[in-house]
């Protein structure tokens, strides 16, 4: 393969987003190099699908700045290239009076950060979700559902029809920098590019200090964390995403659907050292007692394993809350070179503002 003058490291829906923003503009080469068989295999399709509102982080964050504009990106994304998707509102609620105060908390954060939000009270409740139990709530009426997969491929799409080449199995195991040229190994070939943006998601942190970069030092240490997922059989009518009180570690064990209606319960919070994505059955009457609480109807064997995915975390247990990390790496000898580390939720919500905001960071933006 001949140089390229951009490299973009995972197809992801990340990856794919500054792809296709890249190539509206700019008359680069691009090269996407992707180490699965097909794009968006892993944190793009292992989640809820969720398009979020932007409530939970402080308003300075990135992961607040870039989700209140992706959101809106890509409600519009979604209208103009026909992706599917559904602006079906989130009920963030307490199921007991003890709760209030944090409701309180997230209900003047989400104020901060311009995100539309209203009390729901006790009385309330009923009519909005007649089977769900709650002492109070929060509604979010611009929280929504998205088909991960059509985003994933459209994006793909718009990116290969200007130009940017897709290199699927293809795996990058290190990278070097002679000055001029970054120098990237995939198996036995070795491919050059005078800029790289590393949104390797899972594997970026690795990535970044095979460069010569101190993982340590910089804060790119990476702590995966397992998030599993429960179906549940169809016999309720859910009209809004339902989510708990969030705990120190995620946002709770949350009732969600996907566009063809089906009911799951997730993700839960487990820190591993290995790539597991089997869903361990044992684990539902953990998800049963956490659902309970709120949906009162439920019984055990309404759930059964769905599927599990892996946040990027940048924060190990009982860590606060790290930031995304999207940083141009000139200041530690590396210029054109961006890393991307920790991008876990919001990131789907926020790839077209995240795709922006790094074809800022380049020459000629």
């Amino acid at each position: 393969m001949e140089a390229a003058d951009i490299v973009i490291i995972g197809a992801g829906v990340i990856g794919l987003a500054i792809a296709a923003e890249l190539s509206r503009n700019r008359d680069s080469s691009i090269f996407i190099l992707e180490k699965n068989r097909k794009s968006g295999q892993e944190i793009s399709s292992r989640n809820s699908e969720v398009i979020h509102s932007g409530l939970y982080y402080p308003s300075d964050m990135l992961k607040s700045r870039l989700c209140v504009e992706g959101r809106g990106l890509l409600y519009d994304y979604c209208r103009t290239h026909n992706i599917p998707h559904r602006r079906c509102g989130k009920l963030l609620i307490a199921c007991q009076e003890s709760e209030h105060e944090e409701l309180q908390c997230l209900s003047e954060q989400a104020d901060r950060n311009g995100v539309d939000c209203r009390w729901i009270s006790k009385e309330e409740i009923p009519s909005l979700e007649p089977d769900i139990f709650a002492s109070e709530g929060l509604l979010f009426p611009e929280t929504g559902t998205i088909d991960a997969h059509s985003l994933v491929q459209s994006l793909q799409y718009e990116a290969s029809s200007r130009g940017v080449s897709l290199v699927l199995d293809c795996a990058v195991q290190s990278a070097e920098w002679d000055g001029a040229y970054y120098h990237l190994q995939c198996g036995g070939e070795r491919i050059s590019a005078r800029r790289v943006i590393n949104a390797a998601g899972l594997g970026a942190a690795r990535l970044a200090a095979t460069l010569g970069i101190d993982a340590q030092e910089a804060g790119y240490i990476m702590h995966p964390c397992k998030g599993e997922y429960f179906k549940l059989r169809s016999r309720w009518k859910i009209n809004h995403l339902v989510y708990p009180v969030p705990t120190d570690k995620s946002l709770g064990i949350h009732l969600s659907f996907d566009l063809s209606g089906q009911l799951r319960l997730g993700p839960s919070a487990e820190y591993i050292n290995d790539s597991d994505y089997t869903v361990d059955p044992t684990h539902l009457k953990a998800f049963y007692n956490a659902a309970r609480r709120y949906l009162p109807g439920l019984q055990p064997q309404d759930l059964s394993p769905d599927f599990a995915g892996i946040r990027p975390k940048l924060q190990g247990p009982g860590e606060p809350m790290r930031d995304f990390i999207i940083a141009e790496e000139s200041g530690r000898g590396f210029p054109g070179w961006i890393n991307l580390i920790g991008i876990e939720s919001p990131g789907l919500t926020s790839c077209l503002a995240i795709a922006r905001y790094v074809a800022s960071m380049l020459p000629g933006s």
